[in-house]
């Protein structure tokens, strides 16, 4: 049995608790490995180790800081094809869509490459007589992430290069059921010139997570997850005096106009809803043509678009998407199928009982297919993270645009049309923190920022980006004079710039 360890001072160690999880071939549904799951008494090491290293981090300059992180980049292109296929040996997304949840991590770290620009503060002369006034941005410390098994490479690097690269210290805590990307990730930035104990990965389930929100010397915490941790998490880091931001599940919506190119639609939607097994947050899994005509004509189209997705091992390069990530989820996403059944939504394709030859304990999934799905069922309140799409059919933009509007998940949008008029209001408008037009899948590039809205985030501060940037440090103003003779008298007053 191979055991994956954590990733402590540059090295594998261990775990010392006697604890296990079973890392799992969605595949086969076979053992592959086993991770050690940390104690308290483990985080706090790793976290008192980090502190240590994280001093002499802050001290380099940023402009070496940001040479580290190059080496870093070209460390994971040339590594590219050994990462996909660990990832997709845990997770059971295909190799290509490995590679690219590889890519999107790593361009998050060409964005912090460029840090010293990032990090320059504001300079005020002449602010009042003789008094200048400018502003310095300052590592905060030791910061944590806490990482879902959906994107094992791109969420620990969206969240780790940027806080590596402001001067922190990164306890990364990743998803037990595909820790072994991540672990690898830490071991190519050490190669890449990252100081020992600066990055740590440590593994564990919520006695881990406790830990690091609860520690003294973690000043900062982002996660990715669902809604209900994602709301402890910020509750229980907030009571003990962290900054948090804590992402979310969603229920991403598509509003299908009347003008819109329906064979472009049907391309878009049927990756957007399907790729990756549908477990995505910013996957597209509801619908919403407009008007009945648009709706019979893309319900028709999508029959057919989903019967010719091939479904197969993770590393079948024809295959369109492989299995889901655990027996559990399998199990969870099959009885919002059979839900929706019983809630009366029409189910005109129906990916229950897929076996693969020789792949029979796999835990593969068909492509699942809902029509005229309710906004008052629960299959289209809640977050089924798997391969159903679900629509729901509107009379007028207005009908279509409430229904993420008024959803409790504000995550991700898209409409599709050929009206800029139309999308131009509707983006202005809609309750929803990221908005694409005609692109099913708007996750912002690097150098803006990726957040929801409503129970899709918690937190006042978005992942990435600048927002990333403003949440890993902390601003210091200085208000500076240098008098060249006697000040006068001591005033009691407070002191103004005239």
């Amino acid at each position: 049995m191979r055991d994956i360890h954590h990733f402590l001072n540059g090295r594998a160690v261990p775990g010392a608790s006697g604890r296990f999880g079973n890392v799992y071939d969605p595949n086969t549904g076979k053992v592959q490995a086993r991770v050690a799951l940390a104690s308290t008494a483990e985080v706090d090491a790793a976290v008192a180790q980090a502190v240590k290293a994280q001093i002499g981090w802050a001290q380099m300059n940023p402009q070496r800081r940001a040479r580290v992180m190059f080496a870093f980049k070209g460390l994971i292109e040339a590594n590219m094809d050994e990462l996909a296929l660990l990832l997709s040996s845990e997770h059971g997304k295909v190799v290509a869509d490995a590679k690219g949840d590889i890519q999107r991590g790593l361009e998050v770290v060409e964005f912090a490459c460029g840090i010293p620009h990032l990090l320059k503060g504001d300079y005020t002369e002449g602010a009042g007589p003789g008094i200048d006034v400018y502003s310095m941005r300052q590592p905060l410390g030791v910061v944590a992430g806490i990482t879902p098994f959906n994107f094992p490479a791109m969420i620990p690097l969206w969240m780790s290069a940027v806080a590596l690269a402001c001067g922190n210290a990164f306890i990364l805590k990743p998803s037990e059921k595909d820790p072994s990307v991540p672990v690898r990730l830490a071991e190519l930035a050490l190669e890449a010139g990252l100081p020992e104990g600066v990055l740590q990965v440590v593994h564990g389930d919520r006695e881990a997570v406790d830990a690091l929100l609860k520690h003294p010397d973690i000043k900062a915490v982002s996660f990715v997850g669902s809604s209900d941790i994602a709301h402890y998490v910020y509750q229980t880091g907030a009571l003990y005096g962290k900054r948090v931001q804590a992402m979310g599940g969603a229920k991403n919506h598509g509003i299908i106009m009347p003008d819109a190119d329906l064979d472009q639609v049907v391309k878009d939607i049927v990756g957007a809803a399907y790729g990756s097994a549908g477990e995505r947050c910013m996957a597209l899994p509801v619908a919403v043509p407009v008007g009945a005509k648009t709706a019979d004509a893309f319900v028709e189209r999508m029959i057919d678009a989903a019967r010719s997705l091939k479904v197969g091992v993770s590393t079948d390069a024809d295959a369109h998407y492989g299995p889901v990530v655990s027996a559990a989820h399998k199990a969870k996403v099959e009885s919002y199928i059979q839900m929706g059944v019983d809630e009366g939504a029409e189910l005109l394709l129906d990916g229950r009982g897929l076996k693969l030859q020789g792949h029979e304990d796999g835990y593969f999934i068909g492509p699942t297919l809902f029509d005229r799905v309710k906004p008052s069922m629960k299959t289209y309140q809640d977050e089924i993270f798997g391969p159903v799409l679900q629509v729901v059919r509107a009379e007028t933009l207005e009908d279509a645009a409430s229904l993420p509007s008024d959803h409790a998940y504000g995550n991700g949008v898209a409409i599709f049309t050929r009206n800029g008029l139309a999308a131009r209001e509707f983006a202005a408008k809609v309750n929803v923190g990221m908005v694409g037009i005609n692109v099913p899948i708007p996750v912002p590039v690097a150098y803006h920022s990726f957040g929801g809205w409503k129970r899709s985030a918690f937190g006042d501060m978005n992942q990435y980006g600048e927002d990333g940037v403003r949440f890993y440090t902390k601003v210091k103003t200085v208000t500076q004079r240098w008098p060249d003779g006697d000040i006068g008298d001591q005033a009691f007053i407070i002191p103004t710039m005239r």
